[in-house]
């Protein structure tokens, strides 16, 4: 999927001109892209124009369901099937048969005049949607920058030897239950998690 940052981006910021590393720093944005997706558990970028199609297993009442992308900017289909056998049924918002919540990234099963439960089983809804930013936010690009600069200096590594000095980094995050991300790239990675 999309990388978070161009490697042009990233060189403006460090105000680089040298091509020399371009190679790795290449491939530290492809990764660095990749662990923030996966840590945030949003794809940010990638289903801004491309839609994703979310298969949902029910497994008690409820009339709610959240999705996994984030922010919400539109829904093309809902679809409810009765059994896991059984074809999928377009349901429609303009018939009141359901209700997108854009704030809370979330669709409501209703009625014209309150909530019903969605079916249940496994598979039992199906979402075609759209979520996501049209570019990075700058705020993330700037984490980003500060994590491709984190592993590309090696500032990862605990203790470090250079030219017979020795330099011990210390742990990198204060926070409880930290990943190790700098405190700084954490605070705004968080800002984006899907918790």
């Amino acid at each position: 999927m999309a990388n978070l940052i161009t490697l042009q981006e990233y060189k403006d910021a460090e105000n680089l001109t040298v091509n020399r590393d371009d190679y790795r720093i290449d491939y530290l944005i492809e990764s660095v892209s990749q662990l923030v997706k996966t840590y945030c558990g949003n794809s940010i970028v990638d289903y801004y124009n491309t839609s994703k199609v979310e298969v949902l297993n029910i497994n008690w009442d409820t009339n709610v369901i959240q999705l996994t992308e984030s922010p919400l900017v539109s829904v093309s289909s809902v679809e409810e099937r009765v059994s896991y056998s059984s074809s999928y049924i377009l349901l429609s918002e303009a018939d009141n048969d359901y209700f997108v919540d854009t704030t809370l990234d979330t669709i409501y099963r209703t009625t014209g005049t309150g909530y019903r439960s969605w079916r249940k089983g496994p598979g039992a809804v199906r979402v075609t949607y759209n979520a996501g930013y049209a570019d990075t936010p700058k705020d993330l690009k700037l984490a980003i920058i500060d994590l491709v600069t984190y592993y590309l200096k090696d500032e990862y590594k605990e203790r470090k030897t250079l030219a017979g000095a020795s330099m011990q980094n210390p742990g990198t995050s204060s926070q409880d239950s930290s990943v190790a991300f700098p405190d700084h790239i954490k605070r705004v990675l968080d800002l984006y998690k899907n918790f």
